[in-house]
């Protein structure tokens, strides 16, 4: 009689145990998905400090200004810059996602070779950026290589 209780108590514990809801399945996260349009995609990086990972995308021209190590974008060159805040996973431990958008920069060279730079979606509007040394960092990237 004693076993059947214990058995009957362990068993409920268990399934009252198994049986926890989680009603928050974003934590209150959003994500963001950026479509990079007809630009491929060329390099990353990731600044722990500030729980951001960046994708840098680029057209043809900018792939070849990257390969090329050049201090200024080749004419006809588009790179995007794309930051997003890092996240947990919640689906795996030890992984991290991206979350939320941070900032879409933008560098272009016209056909004149005129270099520009703009930013969307600055958190810190009220604070502008150094337009050439964002450029120097847009060149300092290094096209990952692909087999």
């Amino acid at each position: 009689m004693k076993n059947t209780i214990l058995v009957l108590l362990v068993s409920l514990v268990s399934l009252i145990a198994c049986n926890k809801e989680n009603n928050d399945t974003n934590n209150r996260l959003s994500r963001v998905v950026f479509d990079p349009g007809n630009l491929k995609f060329i390099s990353n990086s990731l600044n722990p400090r500030k729980e951001t990972m960046s994708a840098l995308y680029g057209n043809a021209k900018a792939l070849e200004s990257l390969s090329k190590e050049s201090q200024t974008p080749e004419t006809g060159a588009v790179m995007k810059l794309v930051t997003w805040k890092y996240h947990d996973n919640p689906q795996y431990i030890g992984g991290t996602i991206t979350g939320e958008l941070v900032s879409i920069e933008i560098v272009q060279a016209d056909h004149l070779g005129n270099i520009s730079y703009s930013i969307k979606n600055d958190p810190a509007q009220n604070s502008s950026p150094n337009k050439e040394e964002r450029i120097q960092y847009f060149m300092s990237y290094h096209p990952v290589s692909r087999p």
